[in-house]
């Protein structure tokens, strides 16, 4: 038995399609209050092992005022990663201090084994059980999910776009996504950029068409709509009705180009609200390696900042 694919540290596909997953540190949850905030893992879709973990954020007085949602989708390539590992932990436990907001981080099924779109579906179930969930989970009695925000790294930011469209399409859905807040999303396409194309490139090109090999459909390329998102069929009238948009990149992340052209095409679709905001001299999802970086405390008021305003 061989490895036909390999992420080292992280990912080993073997020849007979056994997978082996190398997890970090996980850190437990607390019901009780740590560092501002208390958290707990839930169950999303029990017959699909969907779970989930709610932040909640330590708020002084009675518990009458409403709270926003961010609903959170992790990275990994669609193959790896998870809400609990140490990284987002830290991340999204002290989000939702500083953004008085309740964080819901989705685990979802990982690809090879799970390939597009379950990972969209997946992601997307977390808003039906969001508000089936609301008037029953004690954790989200303060929820206001008419001021719902989607947001995700890497792999993760490509679902937020994914799950924006379907919450978009279906009118019965009670929840409303204000806003849409995509770090370092990982997108890609049958032709190759400037960037790509350059000396250097070959080993993140590899790891990058690596990943997509492993996620898309069996048969598909990287056109297909979930890797390349100017190939998806989305209507003038739906663009006009697409939330408010902020894409964040790092200066120093081989995918930076990709969230650029997200950026651009969405301006060019004439989406109402959209922002780039770049930090510099970082790499690609500084804020999972990095936690409590003053980079990240950056990102996580600019990110608090754009719920305010939506």
């Amino acid at each position: 038995m061989s490895i036909v694919a390999e992420a080292p540290n992280y990912l080993q596909v073997f020849s007979d399609g056994s997978v082996k997953r190398f997890a970090p540190e996980i850190p437990p949850t607390s019901e009780e209050s740590s560092s501002g905030y208390k958290s707990k893992d839930v169950i999303i879709d029990l017959s699909k092992a969907i779970t989930g973990r709610i932040f909640l954020p330590d708020i002084p007085g009675p518990c009458t005022s409403s709270l926003p949602v961010l609903v959170y989708f992790h990275g990994g390539g669609f193959c790896i990663g998870s809400t609990t590992w140490l990284g987002y932990h830290h991340f999204l436990g002290d989000f939702s201090v500083v953004s008085h907001s309740i964080v819901l981080s989705v685990d979802y099924r990982l690809a090879p084994e799970h390939r597009l779109p379950i990972a969209y579906d997946d992601c997307y179930s977390s808003l039906e059980w969001l508000c089936s969930q609301v008037s029953n989970e004690p954790w989200l009695k303060q929820a206001d999910i008419s001021r719902v925000f989607l947001s995700g790294d890497s792999a993760g930011g490509n679902i937020v776009h994914q799950v924006a469209i379907k919450a978009m399409r279906n009118e019965t859905l009670r929840v409303k996504v204000k806003g849409l807040l995509l770090i370092h999303p990982f997108f890609g396409s049958e032709e190759r950029t400037e960037k790509e194309r350059a000396d250097g490139a070959t080993g993140y090109v590899a790891m990058n068409d690596m990943f997509w090999k492993l996620s898309i459909p069996d048969g598909s390329n990287r056109d297909y709509f979930g890797c390349n998102f100017k190939k998806q069929e989305v209507s003038e009238a739906e663009w006009r009705e697409f939330p408010a948009v902020t894409v964040y990149v790092a200066g120093l992340d081989f995918l930076k180009e990709r969230g650029v052209m997200y950026v651009e095409f969405l301006q060019r679709k004439e989406v109402k609200r959209v922002k780039l905001v770049e930090t510099e001299n970082k790499s690609h999802v500084f804020h999972v390696f990095h936690p409590k970086s003053e980079a990240t405390c950056s990102l996580q008021q600019q990110m608090s900042e754009f719920m305010k305003n939506n």
